[in-house]
């Protein structure tokens, strides 16, 4: 399809609203200058933004957290990947290389299983993401038992909150069409394209 004959995004990303400008220039800091248009589409309802920015905060917050940052992100990617969401994909990856994971780990996330870049630890959560992610939700007790073998019960309580947060994430964006960034489509091209990925509905123009 080319780029004229790409119809408009379900709903149209706002300019942004100035009383989110301290956000939405955090936000811009994170995703490598630009500001993603989910939020864009969610300011119509302030009050919705402001909860869901306070909800990813606590998720991510840098000060509590036991899990890494960067892994978090890895964790995101897999379980929007289960979830079908594109976009997500790709803003994780671009979150990823704003982090202090390495190309190579990037690269390697869709061999995590077998890959000496990852532990026995990080496949287990990885395991669970993908199987989060999905629905049916596909996570056996099997599985639970082991991700307890290997991160305490708090760390848990924050990698699940990740894979949940990026499910309300993968269905926002897929069904609205969220238009993805330039930015965000630059790192899905480099780091997921040569995996078989590609933007699908969300290459519109905004």
């Amino acid at each position: 399809m080319l780029p004229s004959e790409r119809p408009a995004p379900r709903l149209q990303p706002l300019p942004p609203d100035p009383g989110f400008a301290d956000v939405f220039a955090r936000f811009a800091a994170a995703c490598g200058g630009f500001i993603p248009n989910a939020m864009l589409i969610m300011q119509r309802r302030p009050k919705m933004l402001r909860a869901f920015i306070q909800m990813g905060g606590a998720v991510s917050d840098p000060e509590t957290s036991e899990v890494d940052a960067g892994f978090k992100r890895l964790i995101a990617l897999v379980a929007s990947h289960a979830g079908g969401c594109r976009y997500c994909m790709s803003h994780n990856a671009a979150l990823v290389r704003g982090s202090v994971i390495e190309d190579a780990k990037l690269d390697a996330v869709w061999e995590y299983r077998t890959s000496p870049l990852y532990t026995e630890a990080e496949r287990i959560a990885l395991d669970v993401a993908l199987a989060a992610g999905g629905v049916p939700n596909a996570v056996t007790d099997e599985m639970f038992a082991k991700l307890r073998e290997n991160w305490s019960d708090g760390q848990i309580v924050e990698i699940v909150a990740m894979i949940a947060l990026f499910g309300f994430l993968n269905r926002w964006n897929d069904t609205f069409a969220t238009p993805i960034e330039d930015g965000a489509l630059a790192a899905g091209e480099k780091y997921l394209a040569p995996h078989g990925w590609e933007p699908a509905g969300h290459l519109r123009s905004a």
